[in-house]
């Protein structure tokens, strides 16, 4: 019998493992992905709208992202969102379609991204060790309430940091692969 705590910890710690793979997609390595442009939301006649869903966001080679808008008019808006976005991207727009040259990474710049990735690696760690302590302090709630011994939650426990464990060995192993795809020249 596998106790829901765990189950729940577990479904937990699965989310935040995805949402910090969330947040480093969004981390440039000098390669054009069109993840880079993910969070970019574009004023489309009074409302903010995901810029995949006002035009074409592809990949022209390694170092040029391409968009097509649907709706020649909001070419502006969409160049005035890239560039707000704040990510070091310069459009060049020809009225109908947008380029965005992938401008290639310096040695400062790929520590500074480093150090960000590891920043939100650590972010995710905490993440999973307060899911931990929840469960913990449920299992403990339910040794109180009778619903559970103490040899079956001190099992319980220990099921829960072995979880912890494998979520945190996983989150180291994103880090490295991102830190060796970021250093890559």
């Amino acid at each position: 019998m596998t106790n829901p705590a765990i189950k729940d910890a577990k479904s937990k710690m699965d989310k935040s493992i995805e949402a910090f793979r969330q947040e480093i997609t969004k981390i440039r390595t000098g390669k054009a992905t069109t993840a880079l442009l993910d969070g970019i939301r574009v004023d489309y006649y009074g409302t903010m709208s995901p810029l995949n869903q006002v035009g074409n966001v592809s990949v022209l080679d390694a170092h040029t992202l391409s968009i097509t808008p649907w709706d020649k008019s909001v070419v502006q808006a969409i160049e005035k969102a890239i560039l707000t976005a704040d990510l070091g991207l310069n459009p060049i727009s020809d009225g109908t379609n947008i380029k965005i040259p992938i401008p290639p990474l310096n040695e400062e710049r790929r520590m500074e991204l480093v150090k960000l990735v590891k920043k939100f690696g650590e972010d995710a760690k905490v993440a999973i060790r307060n899911v931990r302590r929840d469960a913990n302090e449920h299992l403990k709630k339910q040794e109180k309430n009778k619903e559970l011994s103490e040899d079956l939650r001190h099992d319980a426990e220990q099921e829960v940091q072995k979880l912890t464990d494998e979520h945190i060995t996983r989150i180291d192993e994103i880090i490295k692969h991102k830190e060796a795809e970021i250093m890559e020249v």
